[in-house]
């Protein structure tokens, strides 16, 4: 039975500016940042939800032929990579906050029938979200 998840990876073009905007812009704090086998891990997670780790990822060997390194790196360039969302409990409020940071939205915060939504782009070109939800029905 699957129980959650054990990490979400997600793939960028340069570690170091990876490093900058996830830890430094949006405030992620670092689990794991080293080389091993050749493979670069680097393991970040929401201070508030340490049990969700995203790890970020250069597209290429050992765990990519070059070829296909190469699709993924243009599909994240180009925004295509589509990755998911980053929750919060005020999605004005981080809009504002991650704004000032530097952080572009490509959408500002929106009414919509599952809550207050915005998105924006990390500096490779991946689409996030960033979600305020309302609580489920009846609850």
């Amino acid at each position: 039975m699957i129980t959650g998840f054990a990490l979400v990876c997600v793939n960028v073009l340069d570690m170091d500016e990876a490093r900058d905007f996830y830890v430094g812009t949006l405030g992620f704090e670092t689990d794991v940042d080293m080389v091993q086998d050749g493979f670069h891990w680097f393991v970040v997670h929401a201070p508030a939800q340490p049990e969700v780790p995203l790890m970020l990822v250069l597209p290429g060997p050992p765990a990519l032929q070059s070829g296909v390194a190469e699709q993924v790196r243009a599909l994240v360039s180009t925004g295509h990579a589509s990755v998911g969302a980053f929750a919060t409990d005020d999605c004005w409020a981080t809009y504002h906050q991650l704004k000032a940071r530097g952080v572009e939205f490509i959408e500002p915060p929106e009414e919509r029938f599952y809550g207050i939504d915005a998105a924006f782009r990390d500096p490779f070109g991946n689409h996030w979200r960033l979600t305020q939800r309302k609580p489920p029905p009846g609850r």
